[in-house]
């Protein structure tokens, strides 16, 4: 039974959502957002508030419910608010810096990285060792994140590498004389 797909979330003031079929479009001041639910739940807009109910009670209805609701939740947050990663990069000649549409790594290895930052996605450098991954969608945010912090993950004897900020990195001891 899900706990989640009971609750309604609720849409705040200045955002617009409109249902077609098994799709719910959320508009608001950060832009527009889409998903299509699965087949199992059914989604209805009733008093301010979108609902999420599965249509019968095999267990993968019940999975899709509370999918379906966090799906929905994250829609509205995106449009309203917005989602950020931070990353930093620990390690010696470790930088990272905009070069006009693409993010330069130079991450240790005989080359810098280019990585094209997509559309939907702005990604900011304060200091030469903070990433910065801002958008409305959700899932594309984290998975930049992920692909970004993918060239050279922390390593477990100096912590070295890209981790996310406030990612606790498990050291191991060195070896002994």
């Amino acid at each position: 039974m899900s706990r989640i797909g009971k609750k309604p979330v609720v849409i705040p003031s200045g955002v617009t959502a409109k249902i077609d079929g098994q799709t719910i479009a959320v508009k608001g001041a950060k832009g527009e957002l889409k998903f299509t639910a699965p087949e199992e739940v059914a989604i209805t807009i009733d008093g301010g508030a979108v609902h999420v109910a599965p249509h019968g009670e095999d267990k993968r209805a019940r999975a899709m419910w509370g999918t379906a609701r966090a799906q929905v939740q994250n829609l509205i947050g995106g449009v309203t608010k917005g989602f950020e990663k931070k990353l930093e990069i620990n390690g010696v000649g470790y930088k990272a810096a905009l070069a006009g549409k693409n993010l330069q790594l130079s991450l240790g290895y005989s080359h810098d990285i280019i990585f094209p930052i997509p559309a939907g996605v702005t990604i900011t450098t304060s200091k030469p060792t903070e990433i910065t991954i801002a958008g409305i969608d959700k899932r594309q945010v984290g998975q930049i994140a992920a692909e970004i912090r993918a060239f050279r993950g922390p390593e477990p004897y100096k912590g070295k590498g890209v981790k996310y900020v406030g990612e606790f990195v498990f050291r191991k001891e060195g070896k002994k004389k």
